[in-house]
């Protein structure tokens, strides 16, 4: 007989053997340019990561934004704004193209620059040199100029908070010719110069006369206009109750310091506003940020206030539907899922790790999708028993709780083959950096045990959803095969998509490229 070492993996052999290695100096795919700059503007925040430093970060994106042609520079700019929620990347895409094709820069600016954070980065990012130029230019400037005279009243308030620049400093920069009296008397308050007190925002008015007189009503500015001043803890209650829902999500540990919560019946109406249906779906929060609220709650907030967040929760994700088929999701449980999910950054850094949002995908797929099989993975598979009707926190912290151990992203492939499974979709959801199951030559380990499922079900479909920027993957990317990148909500109706067959062969790719401009 035949040598079975020599004869018995010939499925193998015909697999495309891995083209580059991973973080972990391991066998693996390397993304092409464009799938590679969509990966790092979905993913990255140009903060240090478990295996990247910011400026390996920054470096590899200018390497491969100098490479591509500014068209599909311009779209992923777009995607990582709009669908992915991010905000420094998408920012640095824009200075790369005020250099690279200041006509196209134009036509995407208002879609990527749509508030003045966005604005304020733009400028920072542009005036520091890195894409090139320290000049903001002609063009550049005339699109700051507009948006700063286009802007509504409460954008350009909003917009007065923060600095490094400040847009006080982006007022002197561009030198705005002001379009109308409350433009005009705003630009003159932020550069200390007199200007007419009737003209400004209602907002800013009402800041002055609050300054002048305690007892008057407390305005409707940004929380961190006031925070100079000797608030009351009555006062800190009305920004709680005053301010917009994304903000007293993000601040519930600052009105627990100031003692908001020891008013009667504060805590409870803080909660009825995090749990409104309306005010959920009209913010549009994103699953993790609503877990980052969750983690980062002090012991100071009330059971209700964090409560009220779980079911915040089920309403964010009550737009997933249920997946087709016979479902396997597999969360990477791994050592290297402990950094941050949005890096380390000096004095902000997430307290949600990778391991949290891989937790938080598998269990929102549970609860959508009840007979769908869990499998986390570390070195190898690790055993754990889900309720779909626990809330989807609760799984989350389940799941989170069995962080630890090297990364073998076949491992759970290796499980479903062994135990001849029948599967329609298999969901990964990784950084990407295997190394346990490295193979000395040949294809990945990953991706020759899924062509053993395959063999066993010919239309199956194998999802990695990679939650870092990198560079490869275990699992290279074919009709069968979907790599994406990201941590929004935008991630789950991909995968959606693809499952019921109406996401194209060109995956995540072809729908950037799709991006009108």
């Amino acid at each position: 007989m035949a040598n079975k070492n020599l004869f018995a993996s010939i499925r193998g052999l015909l697999l495309p053997a891995a083209t580059a290695v991973n973080d972990e100096a391991a066998p693996a795919y390397a993304f092409g340019p464009r799938h590679a700059l969509a990966q790092y503007a979905a993913t990255g925040c140009l903060n240090r990561t478990y295996y990247a430093g910011e400026a390996e970060q920054l470096t590899a994106v200018l390497a491969l934004a100098k490479e591509l042609e500014a068209s599909f520079i311009a779209r992923t700019a777009i995607y990582a704004r709009q669908r992915g929620a991010m905000k420094d990347m998408p920012a640095l895409l824009l200075a790369v193209l005020a250099s690279k094709d200041p006509q196209l820069l134009k036509a995407v600016f208002a879609y990527v620059a749509d508030n003045g954070r966005m604005v304020r980065t733009f400028v920072q990012i542009l005036r520091s040199g890195v894409t090139g130029r320290k000049s903001l230019g002609t063009v550049p400037k005339r699109l700051v100029q507009t948006w700063l005279n286009t802007a509504s009243e409460e954008q350009l308030v909003a917009a007065s908070v923060g600095a490094d620049p400040s847009l006080r400093d982006i007022v002197r920069m561009v030198h705005p010719k002001p379009s109308d009296p409350m433009r005009e008397a705003l630009f003159a308050w932020l550069l200390g110069k007199p200007h007419a007190v009737e003209a400004l925002p209602a907002a800013l008015k009402g800041l002055a006369a609050f300054r002048a007189d305690r007892k008057a009503p407390l305005p409707k500015v940004p929380f961190q206009m006031l925070t100079a001043l000797e608030l009351t803890r009555e006062d800190w209650a009305a920004i709680a109750m005053n301010g917009g829902w994304q903000m007293l999500r993000m601040n519930l540990n600052t009105f627990a310091r100031h003692g908001v919560f020891e008013i009667p019946d504060l805590a409870e109406q803080v909660a009825a506003r995090l749990r409104d249906p309306v005010a959920v779906r009209r913010a549009r929060v994103m699953p993790y940020q609503l877990m980052a609220a969750y983690a980062a709650a002090s012991a100071a907030v009330p059971a209700v206030v964090k409560e009220a967040l779980q079911d915040a929760m089920e309403v964010a994700l009550e737009g997933l539907g249920s997946l087709p088929g016979r479902v396997v999701v597999c969360p990477d449980v791994s050592g290297s899922m402990s950094g941050p999910i949005t890096g380390y950054r000096r004095g902000a850094t997430t307290v949600v790790r990778c391991i949290d949002v891989a937790a938080l995908v598998t269990a929102a797929i549970v609860r959508s999708t009840p007979g769908a099989q869990v499998l986390p993975f570390a070195e190898k598979v690790k055993e754990v028993a889900l309720n779909p009707r626990d809330s989807v926190m609760t799984n989350t912290a389940k799941l989170a709780a069995l962080g630890g151990g090297g990364t073998s992203c076949s491992a759970p492939l290796a499980r479903l083959v062994q135990a001849k499974a029948q599967v329609d979709l298999v969901v990964l959801v990784s950084d990407n950096q295997s190394w346990v199951d490295a193979r000395a030559a040949g294809p990945s380990e990953t991706m020759r045990l899924w062509a053993a499922l395959r063999a066993r079900n010919p239309n199956a479909r194998l999802v990695c959803i990679d939650l870092q920027p990198n560079r490869t993957t275990q699992a290279l990317e074919r009709p069968d095969v979907l790599n994406v990148g990201g941590f929004t909500d935008e991630v789950f109706e991909m995968v959606a998509r693809f499952a019921d067959g109406t996401l194209g062969s060109d995956h995540w790719v072809g729908q950037i490229e799709a991006i009108g401009l």
